[in-house]
């Protein structure tokens, strides 16, 4: 029963703490880090409240220091994920019917917990079981995930409060309930604030949820299901899993009482994905949301009358930060003719003076990129350039001695559908094009039809013309577009993030627009006085 209209006034973004020299973060994060790595976790999966240890242990290793155990989380299976299930809707009903304000004081909570007594050991988790620098793994798994929890909280009230008009004798009223069944979170490695943001998001509209990770990010989310119970969240209503994705799709995409999904991951699949659902549409109770952020080819253009400073710096940031493991990192360069030499010199003094190695020492810009795999992937990209159409300026060596390292890689080309412009490599590489500084207009073709992607991509210009002309061609090109400025970096409430094309549904993270598909409206009219006769006035003839 609801006494009273809560208000959630809008929050302010998270401050990013930097982590200097001698300040009071910094001596926090060194001995949470020293803390997290004297200790071999044994991390089970979270179902219906339970600790599920399996006994098909695999081991965590910080990817930049392989060697080193941090633990090993139990492994499950079918079993476990038909559990994960049911202990969902088991609470479905009861979840769904909480009060707002007691829903919505858990996961603010949650953002205190992880804004203050955990911040230190979120971002440990982040640094050591993602490879993130400080800074990184700041903006990210804490700043990001406390904006998101504390954001969606004003979000949803703010849609709550949306509700018709009413006629003379009647009032109307529309209902935000959850769906009706479970949804399922698929979550990628490299943004804990994402791993965090897809079962929080759904579970805070009133759903259940069955939370599946990626296998290299289970450090982080352990961390994250931790402080959510310690947040007062109740038992089943978000429910961790560490399974195949074969293993879950098979669960979840044949249950009846499937209601949606929340994705982020590659576009292959994803599509496989839509089409599985697809193809079992006759089983469920209701048509599922299916949302989903996928791949990128992010882009960069300069015009000819960009600031060569802003350029270089807006590519060095933008493409290796992260080891350019964002969904957002610029992978794609068009330098203008009359710039692109001094920018290409300033750019690779700039990586060159990058520092990569353990993210533990904060000297290092860079970390190492995920797993084997990624590791295998980039290097083939780098062992087989076609020095016909490409070289590689700066960069090109690989080293998973200790770790799985690639140092930040620059390649040019001369030509602008080169497989590097063209095919996503989630990793430290950039490709730059050179074009004639007086075509610029054919220089957008490029940019817009090189790839099928649509996520993030930057124009640079110091004239305003080209800027509108770059905003209007490149409309559809990129779901969040900057101006002067880096294609990363997107902040809750101000940046809401999602891409087009085959870069997803666009659903927009960090925005109401992400929110209203976990919610199913109800109208409902009562009319005060009902009418009693069937027949109109104009049925009479005088």
């Amino acid at each position: 029963m609801s006494l009273g209209y809560f208000s959630y006034p809008i929050p302010i973004n998270e401050p990013v703490l930097y982590y200097a020299p001698g300040s009071p973060e910094r001596v926090a994060l060194k001995k949470a880090l020293g803390e997290l790595k004297k200790e071999e976790l044994d991390i089970p999966m979270y179902i219906g409240g339970e600790e599920v240890r399996t006994g098909n242990k695999r081991a965590l290793h910080p990817p930049h220091e392989t060697a080193h155990t941090l633990g090993h989380f139990h492994f499950g299976n079918e079993q476990h994920v038909r559990q994960a299930i049911d202990a969902g809707l088991k609470v479905r009903e009861a979840w769904s019917n909480t009060s707002w304000e007691s829903r919505a004081h858990i996961f603010l909570k949650a953002a205190d917990l992880i804004a203050t007594k955990y911040r230190a050991y979120m971002n440990g988790t982040t640094m050591l079981g993602q490879s993130k620098t400080a800074y990184q793994a700041e903006i990210d798994s804490a700043c990001e995930l406390i904006d998101f929890l504390r954001f969606n909280v004003y979000f949803l009230t703010e849609i709550y409060k949306q509700q018709p008009i009413s006629g003379a004798g009647m009032h109307n009223r529309t209902e935000w309930r959850a769906l009706e069944g479970f949804v399922l979170a698929i979550t990628p490695f490299n943004f804990t604030a994402i791993a965090g943001n897809l079962p929080a998001s759904a579970a805070m509209c009133g759903n259940v949820v069955v939370w599946k990770p990626a296998d290299s990010q289970v450090y982080a989310a352990q961390m994250f299901m931790r402080i959510m119970k310690e947040a007062g969240l109740p038992d089943g209503v978000i429910n961790l899993v560490y399974v195949e994705g074969p293993v879950l799709g098979n669960v979840c995409f044949t249950h009846p009482d499937f209601a949606g999904v929340h994705f982020t991951g590659s576009t292959a699949v994803f599509n496989e994905m839509w089409k599985t659902i697809g193809e079992n549409i006759g089983t469920y109770k209701g048509y599922p949301r299916i949302v989903g952020e996928t791949g990128g080819k992010d882009f960069v253009i300069a015009h000819k009358t960009a600031d060569v400073d802003v350029v270089v710096t807006a590519l060095a940031r933008g493409a290796f930060e992260y080891q350019g493991q964002k969904c957002s990192a610029a992978s794609r360069a068009y330098l203008p003719s009359n710039l692109a030499e001094e920018i290409k010199s300033k750019l690779v003094a700039e990586v060159k003076s990058m520092k990569m190695g353990s993210v533990e020492d904060f000297s290092n810009f860079i970390g190492a990129v995920i797993d084997e795999k990624s590791f295998d992937k980039i290097k083939r990209y780098l062992d087989n350039i076609d020095e016909a159409s490409a070289k590689i300026l700066v960069g090109g060596k690989c080293d998973k001695t200790k770790g799985y390292f690639v140092d930040p890689t620059i390649i040019e080309t001369q030509d602008p559908r080169y497989a590097t412009m063209c095919e996503e490599i989630f990793g430290p590489v950039l490709t730059i094009y050179t074009y004639d500084a007086e075509k610029f207009e054919e220089a957008l073709e490029f940019v817009d039809d090189t790839s099928p992607y649509a996520l993030t991509g930057a124009i640079i210009s110091r004239d305003r013309a080209a800027v509108e002309l770059a905003t209007q061609r490149l409309r559809h090109s990129a779901g969040n577009f900057y101006i002067n400025d880096k294609p990363t970096g997107a902040v809750v409430g101000q940046q809401p993030f999602g891409g087009g094309r085959a870069s997803g549904t666009n659903d927009k993270a960090g925005s109401m627009i992400n929110l209203y598909r976990w919610l199913s409206a109800r109208t409902i009219k009562e009319t005060f006085v009902p009418a009693t006769d069937y027949r109109y006035s104009f049925l009479n003839e005088s």
